[in-house]
């Protein structure tokens, strides 16, 4: 009996063994699998990152191209080149067929790409609230007017001019044992002057932060944002001139002026203008369900446009169909 009992325990130790040693196998064969199928993952992220960088920096130079080209004419006005989105088209479209080349299913064929110009001087500048070390009289009424038809609190606009100036105020004697606010680059960055995020929410379809103080641009901005812009034009008339202006663009402020008899002296060249220098240059890739958006903000000097800002981040596909363009 004794050798019976030790013959199946050697057996029953033995199927033990073999048991474990099978699920050993399975297991490092499952972890390699897993390694395998992660680093082929990672690859094909990286290359689709790498692609999508390379598309959207070609899409940025063309759109910088387009800028340089309109320069050698006089003015920017709704009607240009430049101002016509370019609406979501196969990459594919863009690129030269090879004739040579496979019938198979390319990956331009799955990607889309799709952008936009918008003048940065359609919009109410941040930065005119300052003028050197001192808030701006000119400014200030000009963003008084626009919380006024928005229906926001005038505190809240005396607390971000004078955030601003603080953030902008350079001097040994300011930042002497106090911190000074980080001086916003966005819109939506105001939040770090003081202003509640709803309000900055309602605000930015009309703003913008730009680097220098910019006049804003009759050819381009809307009734809400020219009313603000000029000192005695009313809503009505911002908007009568608006629609003037879509029959014959502006070709200089004395045009737009002689439109508003008794109102001339407001049209002044440091609150509005007929040009514009500054652009934000907006780039989409869609790969299946994936969204690479790039936002770069551009200034055009003469014949050179400069990149200021780029950012890129993965956005919503599907949120993105007919949205309104993000300022």
């Amino acid at each position: 009996m004794t050798v019976r009992r030790r013959q199946r325990g050697q057996r029953g130790a033995a199927i033990l063994m073999a048991m474990l040693t099978v699920t050993l196998v399975a297991t490092f064969a499952a972890a390699a699998m897993w390694q395998q199928w992660r680093a082929v993952e990672v690859e094909a992220a990286e290359r689709s990152r790498i692609q999508a960088s390379w598309v959207l920096t070609g899409a940025l130079d063309w759109a910088r191209l387009i800028l340089r080209e309109d320069g050698r004419t006089a003015g920017d006005h709704l009607a240009e080149p430049w101002a016509v989105p370019l609406e979501e088209a196969r990459l594919s479209t863009f690129l030269a067929a090879d004739r040579n080349a496979s019938s198979s299913e390319s990956d331009s064929d799955n990607a889309f790409l799709s952008g936009q110009i918008i003048d940065q001087q359609s919009l109410l500048n941040v930065r005119n609230l300052v003028d050197g070390n001192r808030v701006s009289e000119a400014g200030l009424r000009s963003f008084q007017r626009l919380f006024e038809q928005l229906s926001l609190p005038q505190a809240q606009l005396t607390r971000l001019a004078e955030s601003l100036r603080f953030a902008l105020d350079t001097s040994a004697d300011n930042r002497s044992g106090s911190q000074a606010p980080l001086l916003p680059q966005q819109v939506g960055q105001l939040v770090w002057l003081g202003l509640p995020a709803p309000t900055v929410a309602v605000l930015q379809p009309y703003i913008t932060v730009l680097p220098t103080r910019t006049p804003v641009n009759l050819n381009t901005a809307s009734a809400q944002v020219i009313h603000a812009a000029i000192d005695g034009l009313s809503l009505a008339d911002a908007q009568a001139l608006v629609a003037h202006r879509g029959s014959q663009p502006f070709r200089s402020l004395a045009d737009a002026s002689r439109l508003f008899a008794g109102h001339e002296q407001a049209f002044t060249t440091d609150a509005v203008s007929v040009a514009s220098g500054y652009f934000e240059v907006i780039g989409r890739l869609r790969l299946d369900q994936v969204m690479v958006e790039e936002r770069s903000l551009v200034q055009r000097t003469n014949m050179n446009v400069t990149t200021l800002q780029r950012q890129r981040g993965v956005a919503d596909a599907s949120a993105l169909v007919a949205a309104p363009p993000m300022r």
